[in-house]
């Protein structure tokens, strides 16, 4: 959710349809990458802000669920970008794809907007039980009952696909805070429990972004034209939304935190731990291991059906790529218990596993550490390369990152044969 400005675009190719399958395996994973790759030009560049539903996703990738589970990773994407196109005429997908390790990084410097986030959720739901006609308003948004039609076939849509393309989120998330003028983090907190590609740190920085709090006193406003434009005709809600807003506010104040030092991976034996933050951990993390372990979490009441499915069958997926004797995938409430369980039964007493973002599976993590370290257990979070490049050039804006995206790739390895 990005484009604050509504731009006028260029006039829609209407490209044949083109429906796409979430499949959580790292094969589908590939195919898309590769049927898309050479589309990440002109063609990305001209066509991104158009939605023309979901049964022609032909105007973006689609990558983002498989990135955010790293079946596929940002670095492969990358790669394939520039093995079809320049470095200059790719630029627009190039800087889509950074700006998911810039949300991340970020975040990890800010910590306290992810906390501030949750405490709004809690105090947005608390609101709900004591004034019945915010409650009215927040059921008929989420049932997709508001009578403005785009909205409502939105929220099916999400509901229905685990899905949203990247227009859509910013046009949606405009009207639930200036239109529907409902707290915005239950609007996240709605897109968390619905969206396959949920990322902890894109999603609340998005949702902070439209409303003005990230980039403060800057709002990105739904425009009627624009939707009418972008999606091809399907939907023109004039006179439905909000012409004015001021943006949101917000007493707390986010320092700046430190980013820590990465940990190395112990020379000792080890357990893998496999999360659905990194299914592709075992091409990257070395050493010696002596087992995998694959761990869900178990679904909350909110939760689609559909993120439990797709995680659980991506983790199944990572270990079923292992080439190790002794790999086991499992949901699992307690987290602590069955990795010293698995950790016993080896005979060892290092964990490693790739290191989580802010978010939950990083919340399940934290959670299980203490019990860890009281039965002797210690737990090893191994930084990507490419967050360990990315995420340092997050402390302020994008474009402070973007200038740094030539020499990010060169850091990276990834040639750039069109430059």
């Amino acid at each position: 959710m990005r484009e604050r400005k509504n731009m006028q675009v260029p006039p829609p190719t209407f490209p044949p349809a083109e429906g796409v399958i979430f499949n959580p395996t790292r094969q589908a994973g590939l195919a898309r990458l590769s049927a898309f790759a050479p589309q990440t030009g002109q063609h990305y560049a001209s066509q991104r802000n158009y939605d023309f539903g979901p049964e022609n996703r032909s105007t973006v990738s689609v990558l983002s669920p498989w990135i955010k589970h790293r079946l596929i990773t940002e670095e492969e994407v990358l790669t394939q970008t520039l093995a079809h196109h320049s470095l200059s005429s790719s630029m627009k997908f190039v800087q889509e794809v950074f700006w998911r390790g810039y949300f991340k990084g970020w975040l990890e410097q800010h910590p306290s907007v992810w906390l501030t986030y949750q405490r709004g959720v809690t105090a947005g739901f608390a609101q709900l039980g004591q004034n019945e006609a915010l409650k009215r308003d927040y059921t008929e948004a989420i049932d997709g009952r508001t009578g403005i039609a785009c909205f409502d076939a939105w929220c099916g849509e999400l509901k229905s696909t685990g899905y949203l393309h990247n227009h859509s989120r910013m046009w949606f998330a405009s009207i639930w805070i200036f239109t529907l003028r409902l707290p915005w983090e239950l609007g996240a907190h709605f897109f968390m429990c619905h969206l396959i590609d949920r990322d902890a740190a894109a999603n609340t920085l998005s949702w902070r972004w439209v409303g003005g709090l990230h980039t403060k006193g800057k709002i990105y406003l739904a425009d009627p034209a624009n939707i009418a434009e972008c999606t091809g005709g399907r939907f023109e809600p004039i006179g439905q939304l909000a012409q004015t807003a001021n943006p949101l506010e917000e007493e707390v104040e986010h320092p700046l935190v430190p980013l820590p030092t990465p940990t190395q991976i112990p020379e000792f034996e080890y357990l893998h731990l496999i999360t659905p933050e990194d299914c592709q951990a075992d091409k990257w993390i070395s050493g010696n291991s002596v087992g995998a372990l694959g761990l869900m979490p178990s679904p909350d009441a909110n939760q689609s059906a559909q993120i439990h499915a797709f995680q659980h069958s991506a983790v199944k997926d990572a270990v079923a790529r292992c080439s190790r004797d002794a790999a086991i995938a499992k949901v699992s409430k307690t987290w602590a218990d069955d990795m010293i369980h698995a950790a016993e039964s080896a005979g060892i007493r290092h964990i490693v596993t790739s290191r989580a973002a802010i978010g939950p599976i990083a919340t399940e993590l934290s959670r299980a550490e203490d019990t860890l370290r009281a039965a002797g257990i210690k737990l090893y979070q191994v930084q990507r390369r490419y967050d360990r490049t990315v995420w340092p050039h997050a402390s302020k804006g994008f474009f402070k990152l973007k200038k740094q995206i030539p020499k990010m790739l060169s850091e990276l390895e990834i040639a750039q044969p069109h430059s």
